[in-house]
């Protein structure tokens, strides 16, 4: 099986910082012209976007799309809500979900896969601030442990 094609273009960590990821999917997203070409050169924002479902489709807010440089009158709002591609039962499935108490939908990446805009989607559950401390103790840690190998192996 010949691997496939997949060229990042925007990464949202700091979802994994104030949320727990529970569930990723993979959603297409529904683009104009111009917008494609500012995303192959990684013009595109998704650190303060958030998705939204309504009446079985689902949308994405927030996420900036530079205007291609070149685009001038075919250029489109850098900040319109775009719609996600979905199959119906997975978004039945995240419409449940949702409207369970504390669970929200997160966009994790923007990549191309096989020439296709492709958004990694998030079923999130939010962190306590005691989660985050826990969180940053085991990553300091697992740091020390890793320079003191280190250091122990240069020797």
């Amino acid at each position: 099986m010949a691997k496939e094609a997949q060229k990042l273009v925007a990464n949202n960590k700091k979802v994994f910082h104030d949320y727990f990821v529970e569930e990723k999917y993979e959603a297409g997203l529904v683009l104009h012209g111009t917008e494609v070409k500012s995303l192959r050169m990684g013009k595109c924002s998704i650190k303060e976007a958030f998705i939204t479902v309504d009446k079985g489709e689902v949308f994405i807010n927030g996420m900036h799309v530079s205007p291609y440089e070149k685009g001038n009158i075919f250029n489109k709002d850098p900040l319109r809500v775009r719609k996600l591609l979905m199959h119906k039962a997975e978004i039945m499935k995240l419409t449940g979900k949702v409207a369970e108490k504390g669970y929200t939908l997160m966009p994790l990446q923007v990549y191309f896969r096989d020439g296709r805009a492709k958004i990694e989607i998030g079923l999130c559950r939010g962190k306590k601030m005691y989660d985050k401390r826990q969180d940053i103790a085991k990553k300091d840690a697992r740091r020390d442990t890793e320079r003191e190998f280190k250091v122990k192996n240069l020797y």
